[in-house]
């Protein structure tokens, strides 16, 4: 991983001049609101502009490429005589191993960057959004990087999905109680 400060010279020196000038500027601002002023100015103005309706194409076109895959493993694995379960099984064992390795190799992550929201296809997103983390922390070590850190993304998704599942099963199970159900 880069030096920080190597990182952040190396973007001062491709900045435009006047955008060095306004982020100078923001930095040398005493007044907190005029410098959070100056700061969304110039992150409005660096920010790149983008065409909703293309990103919405992109994440169509990757998330259907993604499900296509899915769904020409899941065809393959049936060819080979397995049961319908076990071949959804081993479809979602090989999603997972896919997105865990583009992870590794960093193509997950361009390919996010080009399909936005389409690379959130369930199974493959989640997938990348563990092992993400433990790539990244892996050199602080087995416990305090990779043990601590590798839910850091999913683990608000879990924490999440399983309290919502209790709150809706234990509504579920009211409803039952009382023969609405």
């Amino acid at each position: 991983m880069a030096d920080p400060e190597q990182k952040v010279k190396e973007i001062q020196q491709n900045m435009k001049p006047e955008d060095r000038a306004l982020a100078g500027e923001t930095m040398r601002e005493q007044d907190p609101k005029e410098r959070e002023k100056l700061y969304n100015q110039y992150v409005k103005k660096i920010t790149p502009k983008r065409s909703m309706l293309g990103n919405i194409c992109k994440a169509y076109l990757i998330g259907g490429l993604i499900c296509v895959l899915g769904q020409g493993l899941l065809q393959m694995y049936g060819s080979f005589g397995m049961e319908k379960e076990v071949a959804a099984s081993y479809t979602t064992l090989s999603l997972i191993f896919l997105s865990v390795l583009t992870t590794g190799l960093n193509w997950y992550q361009r390919l996010a960057c080009f399909a936005g929201a389409g690379t959130v296809v369930p199974i493959t997103g989640f997938a990348n959004s563990v092992a993400a983390p433990a790539i990244e922390f892996k050199q602080e070590g087995w416990v305090y990087g990779v043990g601590c850190k590798i839910f850091t993304i999913a683990g608000p998704v879990i924490l999440y999905g399983i309290i919502s599942s209790w709150v809706f099963g234990f509504i579920y199970w009211i409803g039952k109680c009382l023969g609405a159900w």
